[in-house]
């Protein structure tokens, strides 16, 4: 990873008597994909608005590419977002669109144009950048959306909620784009969504928001390590020798036999809060099947997942 491009630290934004974000501290570096988590009224949106200088911190501070907060106008030029909710001029082409934002950010007309073809190349619209943005599909919009959050040239995106409302195809077209910004651009990209497995595939780090206060942060393994959850294994044993398992599974301590009435043969088990690959874990009925002369055909662990860890740390559910 590069250089630090966004930090935060200890971020607060009140509303009157209501608390929106209290203490936010992070740094997020150069060609990082950071996911930000969290239910609806975690705080999520207000901590973009925040980044972005749509709003002004109650206390705290916070930095864009090394210009500190009280820099709006030149973090404005640092940074590109996609809003959840953007509406779009239907009667302009993708190029008309893209060209009109890259004049406002200062660019010559032959720049502007130049810069739009290149952007419309780079998610995959350059077949149809002619076309009027009426005609466009919700995923199609979602990319010129991206497009436009980088006419800039930014240090840092944000993008939010970037595939809701797209099917399986637009949804991987919009998660391989933000995979190439991060590596071929360089650029820190802030991924705010409530679908958990976007950020397994493409975030490198995790952030994890509670009624404004972060409850968890680091990489997604880091995250769903540090959750104490029931974690479980599936041996499959063969048929006729499965009582003979189950009795040297009773005598391993802490140990839970879940019944599969579907499949005698697979018996599923489970250790609370134990690592599954420790000697504490799923090593010791593994060896105590063994050890009674029953032949294990098959062995599949199933660990922790970021799901679990959103769980356990907000006492909420997740899509």
């Amino acid at each position: 990873m590069g250089s630090v491009q966004l930090e935060a630290v200890r971020l607060t934004k009140r509303f009157g008597d209501h608390t929106a974000v209290e203490g936010l501290s992070f740094t997020a570096r150069q060609g990082e994909v950071m996911g930000l988590l969290g239910s609806n009224g975690a705080g999520k949106t207000t901590a973009i608005r925040l980044l972005t200088t749509v709003l002004t911190p109650t206390s705290g501070e916070f930095s864009v590419a090394g210009v500190p907060w009280t820099r709006p106008s030149e973090i404005r030029r640092r940074v590109g977002v996609l809003p959840e909710s953007t509406g779009y001029p239907g009667h302009q082409t993708g190029m008309e669109y893209l060209r009109y934002h890259a004049r406002l950010f200062g660019l010559s007309r032959p720049d502007a144009a130049r810069a739009a073809a290149r952007l419309l190349t780079e998610v995959g619209l350059n077949e149809r950048a002619s076309s009027r943005i009426s005609t466009y599909s919700r995923g199609m919009r979602q990319r010129l959306g991206i497009a436009r959050a980088l006419v800039n040239d930014p240090a840092v995106v944000f993008l939010d909620e970037p595939t809701l409302g797209l099917d399986p195809a637009g949804q991987r077209q919009v998660l391989a784009i933000v995979r190439e910004i991060a590596v071929r651009r360089g650029v820190t990209v802030v991924l705010s969504t409530h679908a958990l497995p976007e950020v397994e595939e493409v975030c490198t780090s995790v952030l994890i928001l509670h009624k404004g206060v972060i409850v968890a942060a680091g990489t997604v393994g880091d995250v769903t390590r540090a959750v104490v959850t029931l974690r479980y294994a599936q041996m499959r044993v063969p048929v006729e020798l499965t009582d003979r398992a189950r009795e040297a599974l009773a005598g391993v301590a802490g140990l839970t036999v879940e019944p599969m009435d579907e499949r005698p043969d697979i018996l599923r088990m489970s250790v609370e809060g134990k690592p599954v690959t420790s000697d504490a874990g799923m090593n010791r009925p593994l060896q105590a099947v063994l050890s009674a002369g029953v032949p294990v055909l098959a062995f599949e662990v199933e660990g922790a997942r970021l799901s679990d860890a959103f769980l356990a740390m907000t006492g909420e559910c997740a899509r």
